[in-house]
C-alpha cells in the first residue's frame, strides 16, 4: 500500500508542476538556511576529543590578593603565572601534565632555498602529545630529558614537514627556528581540526600551531608570548627574568586524570600547594580558590558557542517556519481542489485513514525532495562561509549526522505542515460530491 501511495503522490506532483516546484523550493531554501547555521553550531559545540574529554582538565588558581578581582564569573583567571606553572610541572602530581605557551619563530632551513616564514609555535611538555591523542606520522615526541635540560628538539606538523622536506621523513634533520638549530624528532598529524580547545585565549577557531618545542626552552631562549598576558598588580618588569618571577598570567596548564579518585587527590594536592605558597607570601586571600574543568566544561566556561550563534540557529528555524506557513497554504489549496476526486474514492470504499495517509505520504515526498535540494543549497552557503571567514574553514562543513538530519528535518517539517490540509480533505462528505457530478 505504501508504494501505491508513493505512485499516487508522484502523479499528483506531476499534475501540478508549478505549485509542486514552488513548494519544493520553499522547503529547500528553508532547509538550506537552517542547515547552514545548524551545521556551524553543531561543529562549534561538538566534543573536540570525545575519547578523553572527561579525563583532561584545565587548571585555574586564584592567586590575586583580596580586593583584586577578575572578569570571569567565578573570579578565577583563565591562565597561570610562570612560577605556578613551573612548580606544578616539577611536582608532577597528575598522571600527565602539559604546561604550554603560544610563541613563534622565523622558520627556515638555513640555506638560500627556503625563505624564512614567521609562524606560531607551542612550547609544551612531551606529555602534550599523549594527552591530546596526537598521531605521529614519523618519529615521536622528544626525550623526557629534553623537558628538563632545554634540549633543542622539535616536533612539526605534517603539512609543514611536506612543505620543507617533501614526502621523506625529516626525523634527524635540522630545522632553524630564528637563529637556533633544532633537531626534528617527530612529525605529527594535526592535533585538532575544529576547535583549539587547549588554548582559547586568542580565538577558539584559529589554526593550531605547526611547531612544538620543549617547555624548558621558555627560560633558556627567553621565548616571547604570542598569546594574552594579564596582570593584577603593579610590578616592575625590566628583564625577562622579572617576567618569569612576576604574577602575570600568560601560560595554560592541562592535566590528565583517569577517574574521580585521581581528581580528588589532585584537588588535595592543589590545596596543599596553595597553603605552601601562602607561607611564602603569595595567595594572600583568606580562602583562595582553584578549579579543575574538563574539556566540555572549559568550552562552556569560555563561551566558545556564544549567544549570537544560538540566536542565529533560532532565527533560521523561524525562517523555516515561515516557509512552512506558505507551504501549508499551498497544500490546503491544492488538496481541497482535489476534494471531488477524494469524495468519489470515499464513496468507493476508501476510509478516512487511507485518504489521510495518502496525503501525508505526498507531503513527505515533497519534504524529501526539498531536503535533498536543501543540502545542496546548504553546501553552497557553507562554501561561502569558508571563503569569507578563514577561521571557520574547518567548522563550516556538514558531517554525516548533518547530512542525514537535513532530509529528516525537511520531512518532519512538511508532515507537520501537511497535517491540517490532509485532515481537511479526508473529512470530505462523499454524498455532497456525488450529487454534484
Amino acid at each position: 500500500m505504501f508504494w501505491h501511495y508513493i505512485d499516487l503522490s508522484w502523479r499528483s506532483l506531476k499534475r501540478t508542476p508549478m505549485v509542486s516546484t514552488l513548494m519544493v523550493l520553499a522547503i529547500a531554501i528553508g532547509i538550506g538556511v537552517t542547515m547552514t547555521t545548524l551545521s556551524v553550531y553543531h561543529m562549534m559545540s561538538a566534543d573536540p576529543i570525545p575519547a578523553k574529554s572527561k579525563q583532561l582538565f584545565a587548571v585555574q588558581l586564584q592567586s590575586m590578593d583580596d580586593g583584586d578581582g577578575w572578569w570571569t564569573s567565578d573570579d578565577l583567571p583563565y591562565q597561570l603565572s610562570f612560577p605556578d606553572a613551573e612548580n606544578l610541572y616539577q611536582d608532577r602530581a597528575a598522571k600527565a601534565q602539559a604546561p604550554m605557551l603560544r610563541t613563534g619563530f622565523a622558520v627556515h632551513l638555513g640555506d638560500a632555498r627556503t625563505k624564512p616564514q614567521l609562524m606560531g609555535a607551542r612550547a609544551t611538555s612531551r606529555d602534550f602529545f599523549s594527552m591530546f591523542n596526537a598521531q605521529f606520522v614519523h618519529g615521536g615526541a622528544w626525550r623526557e630529558q629534553a623537558d628538563k635540560d632545554a634540549m633543542k628538539q622539535v616536533v612539526i606538523e605534517r603539512s609543514l614537514s611536506e612543505e620543507l622536506y617533501g614526502q621523506q621523513s625529516p626525523v634527524g634533520k635540522t630545522l632553524y627556528l630564528d637563529n637556533h638549530v633544532f633537531e626534528v624528532v617527530g612529525v605529527v598529524a594535526p592535533v585538532t581540526r575544529h576547535i583549539k580547545f587547549y588554548d582559547l585565549n586568542n580565538g577558539a577557531f584559529r589554526k593550531p600551531e605547526r611547531i612544538f618545542v620543549p617547555f624548558s626552552l621558555i627560560r633558556e631562549l627567553e621565548l616571547p608570548s604570542w598569546g594574552n598576558s594579564n596582570g593584577w598588580k603593579r610590578e616592575e618588569i625590566k628583564s625577562y627574568q622579572d617576567k618569569l618571577n612576576s604574577e602575570i598570567y600568560w601560560l595554560q596548564y592541562w592535566i590528565e586524570l583517569d577517574n574521580d579518585e585521581q581528581k580528588q587527590q589532585y584537588s588535595d594536592y592543589l590545596r596543599n600547594y596553595i597553603d605552601q605558597q601562602k607561607q611564602l607570601g603569595r595567595f594572600t586571600r583568606e580562602h583562595p580558590k582553584f578549579s579543575l574543568r574538563d574539556v566540555n566544561q572549559w568550552m562552556t566556561y569560555n563561551k566558545v558557542v556564544s549567544e549570537d550563534n544560538k540566536i542565529l540557529v533560532l532565527l533560521s528555524f523561524m525562517f523555516l517556519a515561515v516557509c512552512l506557513a506558505n507551504i501549508l497554504g499551498l497544500l490546503l489549496a491544492k488538496f481541497m481542489r482535489r476534494a471531488p476526486e477524494v469524495g468519489v474514492r470515499r464513496a468507493l470504499g476508501a476510509s478516512k485513514t487511507q485518504v489521510f495517509m495518502q496525503h501525508l505520504v505526498e507531503v513527505a515526498l515533497l519534504g524529501s525532495l526539498g531536503g535533498v535540494l536543501g543540502i545542496f543549497l546548504a553546501q553552497l552557503s557553507l562554501w561561502g562561509v569558508r571563503e569569507s571567514y578563514s577561521a571557520y574553514s574547518d567548522l563550516a562543513t556538514m558531517d554525516a549526522f548533518m547530512l542525514i538530519s537535513a532530509p529528516v528535518i525537511a520531512i518532519i517539517a512538511c508532515v507537520v505542515a501537511g497535517l491540517l490540509p490532509a485532515w481537511q480533505v479526508c473529512r470530505t462528505n462523499p454524498a455532497y460530491y456525488l450529487k454534484t457530478q
